[in-house]
Order: structure tokens, then C-alpha cells, then sequence
């Protein structure tokens, strides 16, 4: 059997990665009662709009209650991952949706680490983390996680970043928190130009340190950004099939990732939140020669791509690459 194409994954929400069926599991297993309205007949997440995945993410996120649960949340992604052909993959953790189900910073990471060191001994994957605030859930809180990373810190926590509603306060308002981590040495991404339009990685680009922007595709809609982000080093974390499902776009014929990748702008290829959106990694790399027509090379260089802008350090960087080329 050929061995599946090396692959490199920079933009994942752990909570995002939990099946059906692992939410099943965790909830027999913690005795908590699922909502009615969680999943349909066919085992599937149901949502229709931003609104409504955002409360589905957040129920299905409550079965995850122990460090053991984050222990085999991990594990399991990373060993499906492994056997797409993913050498590495950075994960984005939630210490907000830990909090609410009752475990700390350090319980939560502690559960995370296990699992990545699992998976490694096991599968020869390289996990790291992401520790990422809640835009939603504002400023303030924003500052507290940010504060728990820099006052916790651990080898595995790479970089910082922030998902959540775009459309909720002002970029420039995440600034402090933003300032904290970058103050403590650590890289750090945010989610823009993914609901919110051109102006919002713009914003971004004026407001944070950022060396990365999460999804960032509606960047295409202003030529001057492109070129900024092109003249900046920015990298983009594109997610497709996470685009089409949350109808940034209608299909893949209407998504901009070739437009943006022939501009010159450095992107990768990541699944977002990958059961909410029928898709893995491997998929990911599936609709970039399908659908974008790249070739065995050029999937290659977007491996290449995303562990450049990975935040790994050097020595894995440069161990990676060369397996990879």
C-alpha cells in the first residue's frame, strides 16, 4: 500500500474534533443526559446557522468533563490524523469550555499532553497546542486566559489565539490580552475574514501581533489586503470544507483558494471542526487536488508551507520539512 501523502494540520479546535460518537461515550460515561435537539437519527450534529453551531459546539463541548476525557479527546484525533498521513498537527484548546465543565488550566492540559505523548509513543504524530480565548465570551475573560498561559507555562503550549463569533466586539479590545502572550515570547493567530469580511483581517493586522490568520479567505474581497498580507509574511489557515458547510461560500468552484494562493500568499489546508463538517485532513488534502487542482507537488508544498508557519520550534521544523521534501 503507497503511504497516504504527508500532511500538516495548524487550524483545529480540540473541542471541535469530538465524533458523535465520543460525545455519546464521555456522556455515558460522566452520566450526563444528551439534549434531544444535539444530534438527528443518523448520528450527525444538527445545526443551520452560525448561531446554532455555536450552541451545538458548546453542548456537545459539556460531556467533556476529566482530564482523562481531554486524555482520549486527543488521543483519538491525532491517531485518526496520523493515519491520514499527518505528521503534525496543532490543536486549539479552550480553557473557557474546560472552566465550564469544571476543570482548571492546568487539569485540562495536563489531560491534552497525555494524549499527544500517547499518540506520538503510539503513532509517530507530533501534537502541540493552541491555547485560544472566546471571542464571545469578551475581553475580560480573553485576559484571563491569557494570563493562565503565561503563568502556566508548558513546552507543549506553542502559540495563542481566538475563535469564536467575529462579529462581536472590536479586535483592538483583545489587544491587552494579545500584548500579554506576545510580551511572554509565544506567536499567536486569530479567526478573521471568515463571517466577518476584508476589513476584519485588516483590523487583525492593525490591532494584534499575528503571524497567522484563521481561515482570512474574504481577504480576496479587498486586492490591497492581499497584497499587504502577501508583503507582511501573514499565512492563512484555510479551511474549505468548514467555508462551504457555514456558507462563507456555496461550493467549491466560488472559493478563493487558488485566486489567493496564485496572489503568493503562504496558506494551508486544516479542517476546522472536522465532524461538524464531514470532513478530516486527509479530506482537506482530498478537496485540494479534486477541486483545486493541485497536484502531488504542490499538496506537498502546503505541507512544506504549514510547517514553516507552524508553530513548532526550529529543530522540529527542520525535522519535519525534511521528511516531508
Amino acid at each position: 500500500m503507497t503511504p497516504p501523502l504527508p500532511k500538516a494540520e495548524l487550524h483545529c479546535h480540540l473541542e471541535g474534533t469530538t465524533s458523535p460518537s465520543l460525545v455519546r461515550r464521555l456522556a455515558r460515561r460522566n452520566r450526563i443526559p444528551l439534549p434531544e435537539n444535539l444530534l438527528d437519527d443518523g448520528d450527525n450534529f444538527i445545526w443551520s446557522d452560525v448561531e446554532s453551531f455555536l450552541k451545538t459546539y458548546d453542548q456537545a463541548s459539556s460531556v467533556i468533563r476529566t482530564a482523562e476525557d481531554y486524555r482520549d479527546l486527543t488521543y483519538d484525533y491525532l491517531a485518526s490524523s496520523a493515519k491520514e498521513g499527518a505528521l503534525y498537527v496543532e490543536v486549539m484548546s479552550s480553557p473557557d469550555h474546560a472552566a465550564a465543565a469544571g476543570i482548571d488550566y492546568e487539569g485540562h492540559l495536563e489531560g491534552i499532553v497525555e494524549g499527544i505523548e500517547s499518540a506520538e509513543r503510539d503513532h509517530g504524530i507530533i501534537g502541540r497546542i493552541i491555547v485560544t480565548c472566546v471571542r464571545h465570551f469578551g475581553p475580560e475573560q480573553a485576559m484571563r486566559v491569557a494570563e493562565a498561559v503565561v503563568h502556566s507555562p508548558h513546552p507543549y503550549v506553542v502559540g495563542f489565539g481566538m475563535g469564536g463569533n467575529e462579529l462581536l466586539y472590536t479586535l483592538r479590545e483583545f489587544a491587552p490580552a494579545f500584548s500579554l502572550i506576545d510580551t511572554a515570547g509565544l506567536p499567536t493567530t486569530v479567526h478573521a475574514g471568515e463571517w466577518a469580511g476584508a476589513e476584519s483581517v485588516a483590523d487583525a493586522l492593525d490591532a494584534l501581533p499575528v503571524s497567522r490568520i484563521g481561515h482570512g479567505v474574504r481577504s480576496v474581497e479587498d486586492p490591497a489586503l492581499v497584497e499587504r498580507l502577501v508583503r507582511e509574511g501573514i499565512h492563512l489557515e484555510v479551511c474549505p470544507s468548514s467555508n462551504i458547510a457555514t456558507r462563507v461560500y456555496d461550493d467549491f468552484a466560488s472559493h478563493p483558494f487558488n485566486q489567493l494562493r496564485d496572489a503568493g500568499l503562504s496558506l494551508s489546508l486544516n479542517s476546522d471542526d472536522p465532524p461538524y463538517f464531514a470532513t478530516s485532513i486527509g479530506w482537506e488534502y482530498l478537496i485540494g487536488s479534486e477541486f483545486f487542482g493541485l497536484d502531488v507537488e504542490a499538496l506537498k508544498l502546503i505541507t512544506i508551507e504549514a510547517l514553516k508557519y507552524s508553530f513548532a520550534n526550529h529543530q522540529t521544523k527542520e525535522e519535519l520539512i525534511t521528511r516531508v521534501a
